[in-house]
């Protein structure tokens, strides 16, 4: 199952598509980097990822990608910006109530751009995500008990019965 592009491409066209369209000040693709969390970066690490390239930093996102990619869902991040980290020079001392004010307000943002995005979805996938398992199971099907094989019908059943 490749991985080199974790982004549904359709999807995210179909994303910023809808953030266009909702109003939102949109930037199309860029790099994220995910961190443990729920803490906030050190300078030291929040310098480190801007000389990486790295242009949105989360908690979560990497794993959700994974996933969706093993189940075969197209998968797109809209990521809502709370705060520039402690690397900014403008918001070095970045607070929860900051965080969860700027959180609220995107909100409203979040659910248009949802809304929107759901309006555009097409009826029939032909993305590369709608085939991800196809060529990723190396497991031989006689070596997989009937039990599992069928708690995980709804994700490898067209291709192990």
């Amino acid at each position: 199952m490749a991985f080199a592009h974790p982004v549904c491409a359709r999807l995210g066209d179909i994303a910023y598509e809808s953030c266009v369209k909702a109003g939102a000040t949109v930037h199309k693709g860029g790099t994220y980097v995910c961190m443990e969390g729920p803490q906030f970066s050190t300078l030291a690490e929040s310098r480190l990822y801007r000389t990486w390239g790295m242009d949105i930093i989360g908690m979560t996102n990497l794993t959700e990608a994974k996933l969706a990619r093993e189940a075969e869902i197209c998968y797109a991040t809209i990521a809502l910006v709370t705060d520039y980290d402690c690397w900014h020079p403008d918001h070095d001392s970045v607070t929860v109530d900051m965080i969860i004010q700027n959180l609220v307000a995107n909100a409203k943002t979040a659910q248009a751009v949802i809304a929107e995005a759901v309006s555009r979805l097409p009826y029939a996938r032909t993305c590369e995500c709608a085939n991800a398992l196809q060529h990723a199971i190396i497991t031989r099907p006689e070596a997989v008990p009937d039990p599992v094989k069928r708690h995980l019908a709804p994700i490898i059943g067209r291709y192990m019965k």
